[in-house]
């Protein structure tokens, strides 16, 4: 082979081969340094394309579970002051109520005392209706501005480019004790003539007409508790919904950032075996460049 001053093979082909090992090094350390294979559109513009897709449904999703944790708060808040309304222990609420009414069947009791009771109970209901408040949603105290239908977020999900939100439907009216226009479980004025709100006893007799208004007052509380119950019921049912829709989109996020990490996530072990590797041709290829560099030095000797 031609020994040339101008032309040195051995050296070009020595740079070329360092320069190659250098940009693959270079790589490498990228991968290492950010744990990622696909960190740009440039480095596979594919994977990087849907791994951006699945990051904006995550964070999608994460805004979901956090509707969800909201709804769950305030379907709960409903939750308690319905049952406590309804007074399950039988010290409280509508079954007081009730017991209080049967015991005023009684002949000769004083209703007036009884009616003091019904009358504390009676505040107490709707006191409890009208702090069942949160984050300024009350649906068992509502009034002109409340809506008439709430729709809780409960997924989302994308097939293509079409978003699907899907969301819990809750009327409002099926959970409504006190209204503005007093169409509530328990201001609804009934056959009677008062409602169960501002039902009054302490005037009735043991006539027979006061009696027969005393079976009415019984029927009309006994059918609000059944209408409370019925309405407690359907917020558990909600309430189970919602922790079930909650553990999924949790489940669903850690699926979908998985599915992300296999896509674009660097194998920490082979970056840092290839990085090793890399490191020795490097190495190899300095010499290489040398050596080849050096034989331009021995054409040198020729003149000597």
């Amino acid at each position: 082979m031609a020994s040339s001053l101008l032309t040195n093979s051995a050296a070009m082909t020595a740079l070329q081969t360092l320069r190659s090992v250098s940009t693959n090094m270079q790589t490498t350390e990228n991968r290492i340094s950010t744990g990622q294979r696909v960190a740009t559109a440039s480095d596979n513009s594919a994977y990087w394309s849907i791994a951006t897709s699945m990051r904006a449904d995550n964070a999608a999703l994460s805004a979901v579970s956090d509707s969800l944790g909201l709804s769950a708060a305030t379907v709960d808040t409903e939750y308690t002051a319905l049952t406590s309304v309804l007074g399950s222990d039988g010290n409280s609420g509508l079954t007081k109520l009730q017991s209080l009414l049967v015991e005023a069947k009684t002949a000769g009791i004083d209703r007036k005392k009884i009616q003091t009771e019904i009358t504390q109970i009676q505040q107490d209901m709707k006191n409890t209706a009208n702090s069942a408040t949160f984050n300024g949603v009350n649906w068992l105290s509502t009034n002109a501005t409340t809506p008439t239908t709430v729709n809780l977020v409960s997924s989302f999900s994308r097939v293509g480019g079409v978003p699907t939100i899907n969301t819990i439907s809750v009327t409002v009216a099926s959970y409504s004790l006190y209204t503005s226009t007093q169409t509530g479980f328990l201001d609804t004025v009934g056959g009677g003539g008062s409602s169960i709100d501002n039902l009054n006893i302490g005037a009735l007799t043991d006539s027979a007409a006061d009696q027969t208004t005393l079976d009415g007052l019984i029927a009309q509380v006994t059918g609000a508790i059944n209408t409370v119950s019925q309405a407690a019921a359907d917020l558990g049912a909600i309430k189970n919904r919602i922790g079930n829709n909650t553990d999924f989109v949790k489940s669903l996020m850690d699926s979908v950032t998985r599915g992300i990490g296999q896509l674009v996530d660097a194998d920490m072990n082979a970056e840092s075996t290839r990085l090793q590797a890399l490191q020795v041709q490097q190495q190899l290829g300095v010499q290489a460049l040398s050596i080849a560099n050096q034989n331009s030095q021995s054409i040198l000797s020729l003149f000597k």
